[in-house]
């Protein structure tokens, strides 16, 4: 079966193409018509050339996906490394996987959002209330219980602005931004009130807490988890994929797969490496994976599931793509558009506790404005469309690491605060373009 047929049989609109154009085209005009079919490269493929070979086509086409922003990170890691060449050093690189944390996660509560084509303003305050409700309840409550209330708080504002928006049809720009003004007097008032730390702020009252970010696994738990995660993945892909060729239904070649878990466990390997090099200062022996990397990587899972793999998941896509059209088909906007704010505000609260971790407190001096544009950053330049139905999880974590990597770098060769807003502001506007102009030859193409 050739890679049209497979495409044809995923996509009845494709076969509708094939059969009214195939017999008239051209070579050239019946790859261009194979490269626009809906449906994944290696659906399309029978091997792992054709899958290498359509990947290609389609960059060419202008749906080069992440490659661009990987190849940038990969251009600015190089251009650390020269400069500084403490940079690629396993204590440094531990550091800004931590400093990643909070940007990633915040990224991510920005695309539940943004998918539809909507923003949220209000993510950066709505995690920091969030952190204080959890810190300021440890004190009394077990860790546990203290996030979920912590979690909660964030969940319900995000509901509520969700409602708002939904039930009155006010824009999301408005009323987050209200959101973002009430959030941060909100954190401002509450915060004198907890009678913990001094100066407007309160620290983090658990060891639990404050492991979420300065915590490590032992360096075997570390080979143990990586190669637990691999082993499952794998088995999850491989299994699928013979329940959809039992079902009738088009498969990935086993190659395609088998690539694919490669590359997975040579991201982990890596991962623990750098992890369990010891980067104390002295005698001092500090090892191990930070926890901070599980957590953010069962978030980044959870979150692709659902958005890839559920019915909730293509609503999502479907109102972003066309919202009028979704609700034709029956698609209930007003809820759909409200879980995704309350996810959005719950996300948000993970980013806020996992800020608290890392800072180790949280006072009135927090710049939620500050970290409400790098999560819109985050996921813009990871690659999702401001105007909704395009945009992966795995965008946030590609953008958080650029962001990341661009603070690191910049501390570490000595330029200013400034310096960093500036060259973030110019990532973002490069990373735009070339995603703008891409599609665009796409188009035109």
């Amino acid at each position: 079966m050739s890679p049209i047929q497979r495409g044809a049989e995923q996509d009845p609109a494709a076969a509708d193409v094939i059969e009214t154009t195939g017999a008239r085209q051209e070579p050239q005009e019946a790859a261009a018509t194979e490269t626009a079919l809906v449906g994944a490269p290696e659906l399309l493929a029978n091997s792992v050339g054709d899958y290498a070979g359509i990947w290609l086509k389609r960059v060419r086409n202008g749906e080069s996906g992440v490659l661009p922003i990987i190849l940038g990170l990969v251009a600015i890691v190089i251009y650390f490394q020269l400069r500084n060449s403490v940079f690629l050093s396993a204590g440094n690189l531990v550091n800004l996987m931590i400093q990643a944390v909070p940007f990633i996660l915040l990224g991510m509560a920005e695309v539940w959002v943004l998918l539809l084509g909507e923003i949220d303003l209000s993510t950066g305050y709505n995690g920091a209330v969030g952190a204080v409700v959890t810190l300021w309840a440890a004190y009394t409550l077990p860790w546990w219980i203290a996030i979920i209330l912590g979690l909660a708080t964030c969940a319900f504002f995000g509901a509520l602005q969700g409602t708002i928006i939904t039930r009155l049809g006010l824009p999301s720009f408005v009323v987050t931004l209200a959101g973002y003004l009430g959030l941060e007097g909100l954190l401002i008032i509450i915060l004198p009130h907890t009678g913990h730390g001094a100066g407007g702020s309160i620290s983090v009252p658990s060891n639990v807490l404050d492991d979420l970010t300065a915590g490590n696994l032992s360096p075997v738990a570390g080979w143990v988890v990586m190669v637990v995660l691999v082993a499952l993945a794998g088995l999850f892909m491989i299994t699928r994929d013979r329940r959809r060729r039992a079902s009738g239904l088009v498969a990935p070649p086993l190659g395609v797969t088998l690539l694919k878990i490669a590359v997975m466990a040579i991201a982990g390997i890596l991962v623990v490496i750098v992890g369990n090099t010891n980067r104390g200062a002295g005698f001092a022996t500090l090892r191990g994976v930070p926890w901070a990397v599980l957590i953010v990587l069962g978030v980044l899972v959870l979150y692709t599931v659902v958005t890839g793999r559920t019915r909730f998941g293509r609503y999502i896509y479907a109102i972003g793509g066309n919202a009028e059209a979704a609700r034709r088909a029956g698609v209930n906007l007003i809820r759909i558009r409200t879980l995704c704010f309350i996810l959005c505000g719950l996300t948000a609260g993970i980013a806020g506790i996992m800020l608290a971790s890392q800072l180790n407190s949280i006072g009135t001096d927090f710049n939620g404005g500050e970290y409400v544009l790098f999560a819109v950053a985050s996921a813009v330049i990871g690659g999702t469309n401001l105007f909704g139905g395009r945009g992966k999880m795995i965008h946030a974590l590609l953008g958080g690491l650029v962001i990341a990597v661009i603070y690191n770098g910049l501390g570490l060769i000595g330029l200013s605060a400034g310096a960093t807003y500036i060259v973030t502001a110019l990532v973002l506007l490069v990373a735009v373009t070339i995603d703008t102009l891409a599609r665009r030859r796409g188009t035109a193409g």
